[in-house]
């Protein structure tokens, strides 16, 4: 099933801890975390997966509710696009039998100015023709909106890509980041006068 909903990107929960029996003698402990603000939400069949689209600035500890069993699907800034989360026994039983699982599948908006692949960062920054040829100092907004220095003092040519240590998603699991990979288009001019191509040739002979 496909559920369409509308959900702020953060909301209050509460764990509660539920027992199950997995075999004789054995018993499973989950904690489930439940919803305590989301409102009674409208839900379309489609299917039998959940998608849902993760919003742009969505931060690591935002949530997306909804209140099917109250269950809460977290996503860390390191969830991937295509990423399933499932919840067992939690979907529609079949006739006469157990009930299957319920499952997330995240796919991710596209942004307009990044294009993430795996950890990687990719987005493309326009410059004039000068700035190529002298150099220049400039700054891009990060998706958490911190600054990142990509100016240069050298010459930059057209589809000149660079590597930005650091600046790409967080890897699961892990302290690190994957990079940022800026390529770079100039902006050449429409038109030129006479004298400007004089003077251009007198410089670059």
């Amino acid at each position: 099933m496909r559920l369409t909903r509308v959900a702020s990107q953060t909301a209050k929960t509460r764990n509660e801890i539920h027992h199950r029996q997995i075999g004789p003698g054995m018993f499973q402990q989950m904690t489930e975390q439940v919803c305590e603000e989301c409102q009674n939400v409208k839900y379309e069949r489609e299917g039998y997966i959940v998608t849902v689209d993760i919003e742009k600035g969505m931060q690591d500890g935002h949530t997306r509710c909804c209140n099917l069993h109250h269950l809460v699907v977290v996503f860390l800034v390191y969830t991937r696009s295509r990423t399933e989360v499932v919840f067992y026994d939690d979907g529609e039983p079949i006739i006469d039998g157990e009930p299957g699982d319920l499952k997330f599948r995240i796919r991710t908006a596209p942004h307009d100015r990044f294009r993430r692949e795996g950890n990687k960062l990719h987005t493309t920054v326009t410059i004039t023709l000068v700035q190529a040829l002298v150099g220049f100092e400039k700054a891009i907004k990060h998706l958490d909106e911190h600054l990142v220095d990509i100016g240069s003092k050298g010459i930059t040519k057209p589809k000149e890509v660079r590597k930005v240590k650091g600046e790409g998603m967080p890897l699961h699991f892990n302290n690190k980041k994957g990079d940022l990979y800026v390529t770079f288009e100039v902006l050449f001019p429409s038109k030129l006068t006479e004298d400007q191509k004089v003077e251009i040739k007198a410089v670059l002979r």
